[in-house]
């Protein structure tokens, strides 16, 4: 059976708007793996595949080959975020207060796609296929830890993965060789003080007011403590302070994140932000307590794998359309497949001004170009039928 590109359009866009519709937070993502599930017996018409659930909202479907080649498994993520819809579509979220707003129901809709097109052409694909359809990307400590701790990079020889790109417009592929993310760390500081009368300051230890000498000093972190050829930012973003306008507190607590691509640096930030933490608390009479907490690795695109996928998306779009990408400070936790396997994390332009399509990742008004899903789904298929005529040729 062969799928035309009319027809693959179809499936994705019907995926893609259901999942829309039907969006579920991290580790709840019940009614997507029964839906994935439902939708991969439906095109296993010939029962080839084997489905199981590494995890309870996860699904995995494997495909076996008769032939000798690598195993490559390919990962999409299924879970929505927190966030209340403002777009009038047809297939806006049915949930209050839960939307797809990163693209996750896209990533699902292209490894379906994937799927179909593959089954059609099993015939040339040699090794193993494994389709992960993953929970919990967006909370750490994330769905990736759990699906390696349950077996399912066992034996993995290449893992690929795909992300929709709201800044990069319809028809372009974005590629960046080595670091394609952050490792985005958290960390929160308790300024505390001496509270009082706010009529009479001189009475008190002021944490209000170390905290937000504090938020300027923490700057200094990326302007004056980091090579500045190096990549990090360092951003408080919320402070919690006293609950009457007279009164000044006792304490203050600042929470931030930390995103850096290398991991010495990741390693240093720590102890840069503890000793300007207790610098700037010791100036104003006060003590600061520093909490740090690590998320996910760096994703960090294998160089040899990375220029396959490159020269696959090249064969397939023309050179014109494949772009290199700075990597973005963001963080995904794919970098954990990547611990195990030669990887490639690329990126899926699916913006169009022309349509509107212009909102950036995690806001309310994300959407995507549905005519980008083929791309991502085309190189996912592309990229498998060329390592298995890799194995062909060795065994030739």
């Amino acid at each position: 059976m062969t799928v035309s590109t009319a027809e693959l359009r179809a499936h994705l866009s019907t995926w893609r708007r259901h999942l829309h519709r039907h969006p579920e937070l991290s580790f709840h993502e019940h009614e997507t793996s029964r839906y994935v599930r439902s939708q991969l017996q439906a095109l296993d018409q010939q029962g080839v595949l084997t489905i199981t659930a590494p995890t309870p909202t996860s699904v995995l479907a494997v495909l076996r080959t008769e032939r000798p080649g690598s195993t490559l498994l390919i990962r999409a993520d299924m879970d929505a975020l927190p966030i209340e819809e403002e777009n009038a579509v047809p297939y806006r979220s049915d949930r209050p207060g839960v939307m797809h707003a990163c693209g996750h129901d896209g990533h699902t809709a292209m490894l379906l796609g994937a799927v179909e097109l593959l089954l059609a052409r099993r015939q040339e694909l040699s090794g193993e296929l494994r389709f992960l359809f993953q929970h919990a990307e967006e909370l750490p400590p994330g769905g990736a830890v759990e699906l390696v701790q349950a077996g399912v990079m066992r034996g993995v020889d290449y893992v690929l993965g795909a992300h929709l790109w709201a800044a990069g417009r319809t028809g372009l592929i974005g590629i960046a060789p080595g670091p394609a993310t952050a490792a985005p760390d958290r960390f929160s500081v308790t300024v505390r003080g001496r509270g009082g009368h706010a009529a009479m300051p001189h009475q008190t230890v002021d944490p209000v007011l170390v905290a937000a000498h504090l938020v300027t000093a923490l700057q200094s972190i990326a302007s004056r403590n980091v090579d500045p050829l190096e990549s990090v930012v360092v951003s408080v973003t919320q402070l919690q302070a006293g609950s009457a306008y007279n009164v000044i507190p006792d304490e203050v607590t600042l929470h931030g994140t930390v995103r850096t691509l290398s991991r010495t640096l990741r390693e240093d930030v720590p102890t840069l932000l503890r000793r300007i933490t207790d610098g700037v608390c010791a100036a104003f009479g006060a003590t600061g307590e520093v909490e740090y907490g690590l998320g996910y690795p760096s994703v960090l695109n294998d160089a040899a794998f990375t220029t396959l996928v490159q020269e696959v998306a090249v064969q397939t779009f023309g050179a014109e359309r494949v772009v290199g990408i700075a990597p973005s400070m963001a963080g995904e936790d794919f970098a954990y497949y990547q611990e195990q396997a030669a990887g490639c994390f690329f990126s899926v332009g699916s913006g169009n001004p022309d349509l509107g399509i212009t909102y950036p990742h995690h806001h309310p008004r994300f959407d995507i170009d549905e005519d980008a899903l083929p791309n991502g789904t085309l190189l996912f298929v592309n990229t498998a039928l060329a390592l298995s005529a890799q194995a062909e040729e060795r065994k030739a």
